[in-house]
């Protein structure tokens, strides 16, 4: 078989025994050596490639908690904060005020002619807002006639116009949900909290009832997203993966031209446990090199930001009532156990310190009955976990995946508004975790927050807020450990750490291309770093051309 040795500037291996080497050979998509140009000559006939002579190699990225939709969700009006980068690389300026959000929506509003077709935006973040709110009432200002929804950036949250109300038979008195706030007047505000009341409104807005799950067109603009941030690998983390969309999957992954290994993780909404376990032991079997199945997601509460996670007392700093709960004790209890019994990973989504206290509760008694010496269930986000919390988790065999990039996004509202200083100074306890001996993943939750490893792990070594704060100096981690999270670390959550995360004999052939090198730079500088583009599977593609 052909081998190609690629040399670099430097190759961060992340490999103890040789950790930075010169050059590295691949055959058939595997790495079958990293060390020197005399070392890797002794496997026999070679080509040397030397593009990536003056570039910086590392593993390829993992992002162990971001949603495929994202690329679905770019056809709809980015209604962000923050500026924003788009798959093709165009750069959308972010929304300071609803003001600037209701021009952007009527904007596009006048260039569509059939008056049934609905106006769609994601990525809103009224916790910005000088009032904190967004009503129907401000959607109706764009249309009356045309239905109109906007998902936050959390994914928890959606905000309608009269018209999508009413569409949906939502606009009446008489409805008692948490997830349905009401007005002076006793109708629905257009806000609208959790899947179960997203989806029915939703869906006449522009949101199908598959709200999270990519489609053929999205899943390639999302890989596109993934080669711009060197990302090789990453989690679709909430999918109902009906057949039609693991159909899809399965093909648009297997096309040669395809940058990006996918694994998707069965969410727990919409079916009973027991559905939920014969599905992803259906899907399992069905699995490629570049679409993993055979997963679960349970979401156990909602956002921080969003007053919808549960925290313990003191609960929220600003006096808002606790959030909401998006799973039944009764209904979590069974599918740990069965999974467990089943050898299914979990992964389960808690913000509030109250809902990871329940996963722990449940799994400490699922695993007295299903014992399993290495299940490696996932705390996902976890913002609020304190210090006993990660005791406990180490010695459940635990892992964590921090939602690092809190720090910057909403670092200061945190501080400020929703858990206060003192709890806000120790979110995303990274430091924490490592020292109790927590295998530690930090992530984006795109399309929550913009894919990117190297920003991620600029949050987690500075801990810097968008208005230039520190939060929480002793929560800091290294370069090097942060470098570990978005590689091995991630990898390690998914199981796939035997194949992935690391430069070294017998793994893909997966890399990050790096103008810079991380482990010399300013630390401040580490969100800064270009990416070239990414090798998957001993495949090149280079950023320009995504």
């Amino acid at each position: 078989m052909l081998t190609t040795i690629y040399s670099a500037e430097n190759i961060i291996t992340m490999n103890p025994a040789r950790p930075f080497v010169t050059h590295v050979a691949v055959q058939d998509g595997r790495v079958l050596g990293a060390g020197s140009l005399e070392e890797l000559s002794g496997f026999g006939d070679y080509t040397l490639d030397d593009r990536f002579k003056d570039k910086v190699l590392m593993p390829g990225l993992v992002e162990g908690h971001s949603h495929a939709v994202e690329g679905k969700w770019w056809r709809y009006v980015y209604c962000g904060y923050f500026d924003r980068m788009d798959p093709h690389g165009k750069i959308w300026s972010g929304l300071q005020t609803i003001t600037e959000v209701v021009g952007r929506l009527k904007e596009i509003e006048q260039t569509l002619t059939d008056p049934t077709v609905p106006l769609t935006g994601w990525a809103i973040d009224p916790i910005y807002y000088e009032d904190k709110n967004i009503t129907r009432h401000h959607l109706d200002e764009v249309s009356t006639d045309r239905p109109i929804a906007i998902m936050h950036a959390s994914g928890h949250i959606m905000n309608v116009n009269t018209k999508a109300l009413e569409l949906a038979d939502y606009l009446r008195t008489g409805i008692e949900h948490d997830g349905v706030p009401l007005g002076d007047d006793g109708l629905p505000t257009g806000e609208l909290k959790g899947p179960d009341v997203m989806m029915p409104v939703g869906q006449y807005a522009g949101f199908d009832q598959n709200l999270f799950d990519f489609d053929e067109q999205g899943l390639v603009d999302f890989a596109r997203l993934c080669v711009r941030t060197g990302v090789t690998t990453a989690t679709d983390l909430a999918a109902r993966l009906g057949d039609d969309v693991v159909e899809t999957g399965i093909d648009v992954t297997a096309k040669s031209d395809f940058p990006a290994r996918i694994i998707p993780l069965r969410f727990h909404h919409g079916v009973t446990p027991q559905e939920l376990i014969d599905q992803v032991q259906r899907l399992a079997p069905m699995s490629t090199d570049r679409f993993r199945l055979g997963k679960i997601k349970v979401v156990a509460d909602g956002s921080i930001q969003g007053f919808s996670a549960r925290l313990r007392w003191p609960g929220y700093y600003n006096g808002a009532e606790n959030g909401l709960w998006y799973i039944a004790p009764e209904q979590m209890r069974e599918i740990y156990e069965k999974a467990l019994a089943a050898n299914i990973q979990v992964h389960t989504h808690t913000n509030g310190d109250e809902a990871t206290d329940l996963a722990l509760d449940i799994l400490q008694d699922a695993l007295r009955k299903h014992p399993h010496p290495d299940h490696r269930f996932t705390i996902q986000h976890g913002q609020m976990i304190n210090a006993a919390q990660y005791r406990r988790m180490a010695k459940l065999g635990v892992c964590v995946n921090h939602f690092a990039n809190h720090h910057f996004y909403w670092g200061d509202e945190h501080y400020r508004l929703t858990v206060g200083p003192e709890r806000a100074e120790r979110m995303n306890a990274c430091r924490t975790a490592l020292d109790n001996g927590v295998p530690l993943a930090i992530h984006s939750d795109a399309p929550v927050t913009p894919l990117g490893p190297l920003f991620t792990a600029w949050c987690a070594v500075n801990r810097i807020t968008s208005s230039g704060r520190t939060q929480g100096e002793h929560e800091k981690i290294s370069v090097a450990e942060a470098l570990y999270a978005i590689t091995i670390g991630a990898a390690y959550t998914l199981g796939m750490d035997d194949e992935i995360g690391s430069i070294e004999a017998g793994k893909h052939a997966d890399f990050a291309v790096l103008e810079k090198d991380p482990t010399t730079c300013d630390p401040l500088t580490l969100k800064d770093i270009p990416v070239w583009g990414t090798v998957q599977g001993g495949r090149v593609f280079a950023a320009a051309d995504a």
